[in-house]
């Protein structure tokens, strides 16, 4: 709408009308920004929980093909090592948070005994496939965090964009407009007042 409109009744309402809509849509967005905050910093929480057990795991999953390598030798395991099963069972779903789209992401649980035969093999051995199947399955979980924060961190910045344009341009203006139109139409019926006044008080004057 124009600022520079005609003072009138029906530009009034619907400034006002304008003016309204625009305040109940940045309370939505403002509201939907701060749920995505939310969930965005409890993510990222458990983004860094997982990252350490990650790390920790790791740090178990290689001492254990360390113990291996010692007991069974290196070419040994490196021949049993052939033996991993491919991951081929991940999945992406998606989930809805305030209309934004996060990824879900799915695996089979894996095997709960190795791939290799057991004759010639060392508990180490055994130790660190359990340990880097436990790396695998948060290795997806990290992966599913991450995608999901960077999601949320770009439909943020879009709704605080559109939340900054209504709270600083669109409500400022309509709230301009409104108030300018009001008092041009108050001014308008002083005008018209005081107009009958005096044809009243000329007709009064000539009788």
């Amino acid at each position: 709408m124009q600022k520079n409109l005609a003072p009138t009744k029906g530009n009034l309402m619907t400034a006002k009308n304008t003016l309204r809509l625009s305040k109940q849509g940045y309370e939505m967005l403002d509201k939907k920004r701060n749920i995505l905050i939310r969930e965005m910093m409890l993510l990222i929480e458990e983004a860094k929980e997982v990252e350490t057990q990650i790390e920790e795991t790791f740090a178990a999953a290689y001492k254990a093909l360390e113990s291996a390598n010692v007991i069974m030798g290196v070419n040994a395991v490196q021949t049993l090592a052939r033996s991993a099963v491919i991951e081929e069972s991940i999945r992406i779903d998606l989930r809805s948070v305030m209309g934004v789209e996060i990824p879900v992401v799915k695996a089979d649980e894996p095997e709960s005994r190795p791939a290799y035969a057991f004759r010639g093999t060392s508990a180490a051995l055994d130790e660190a496939s359990v340990k880097f199947n436990e790396v695998k399955v948060m290795t997806i979980r990290l992966t599913e965090i991450e995608n999901a924060v960077y999601r949320l961190a770009m439909n943020i910045k879009k709704t605080q964009k559109r939340a900054n344009a209504l709270e600083n341009i669109t409500i400022p203006l309509y709230e301009s407009l409104a108030k300018d139109i009001q008092n041009a139409l108050e001014e308008k019926e002083r005008e018209e007042h005081t107009r009958l006044k005096i044809i009243k008080r000329t007709k009064e004057n000539a009788q």
